[in-house]
């Protein structure tokens, strides 16, 4: 049997000609954290659920109410929708993910979907940089002002998407952002949320408030991580 995710919407939607922001973490916590406090500093509602039987049965209390781990917020003004997720999923799911992510933004005719990396480099000036799966995604890039990537390898989500959408035709940027690797970096998170900015018109960075939501997204963040491995072992021993 193939794992399945499923999508339920809680409200209709209008996102056609708008953007899909990947929120699931595919290679460490950095997107998850950047894309979990751009929620809290812009005017996003939840707008659905996404879940699977593959994914660990966890629940996330916020101010004393349950949560689904992984869900999906809008900005209608803006025409934004983030896949959110606090589950780090394992390899095995990414392809899963990613092909659920493409037929949602189909379905919605979204016209951009923006997913994201963090590679590690003691140098957090480093540019940032893009990739585009199509000819007008890298010229998306470009008018952005960031530099395209001509040579190198994306892993994960990103890169299923990348591929995924060089065939379909949909237009799909990751952004290869710079992280030291050491606990909360809230740098990256602001670098990532600024070029996400850029890429997405209207939007904004708040981002001192940014800072204070990274911290507490990559508490939970990494809870959640802890929990489904103990759920794991558990499971299997």
């Amino acid at each position: 049997m193939f794992p399945k995710i499923k999508v339920k919407e809680l409200r209709p939607l209008n996102l056609e000609g708008g953007y899909l922001i990947d929120g699931f973490p595919s290679a460490g916590f950095s997107s998850a954290i950047a894309t979990e406090s751009m929620i809290h500093t812009s005017q996003f509602e939840l707008a659905g659920i996404i879940d699977s039987d593959i994914f660990p049965p966890i629940s996330i209390i916020k101010n004393g109410k349950p949560n689904y781990p992984s869900k999906i917020f809008v900005n209608d003004e803006l025409k934004v929708g983030i896949f959110s997720s606090y589950l780090t999923l394992d390899q095995s799911l990414h392809k899963i993910t990613a092909k659920t992510m493409l037929n949602w933004a189909k379905k919605h005719k979204i016209g951009l979907i923006i997913s994201s990396i963090a590679v590690k480099s003691p140098n957090e000036n480093d540019d940032i940089i893009g990739v585009g799966s199509t000819e007008s995604a890298r010229a998306k890039i470009k008018n952005a002002g960031l530099k395209v990537l001509e040579h190198g390898t994306i892993p994960g989500i990103p890169g299923t998407l990348l591929n995924a959408a060089s065939i379909s035709g949909q237009d799909v940027i990751v952004i290869i952002f710079h992280t030291d690797g050491k606990g909360p970096d809230f740098n990256s998170s602001a670098q990532l949320c600024v070029a996400m900015s850029k890429l997405i018109p209207g939007s904004t960075c708040d981002v001192s408030a940014l800072q204070r939501e990274a911290e507490k997204a990559e508490t939970i963040i990494k809870e959640a991580e802890e929990e489904s491995h103990h759920l794991k072992d558990s499971m299997y021993m």
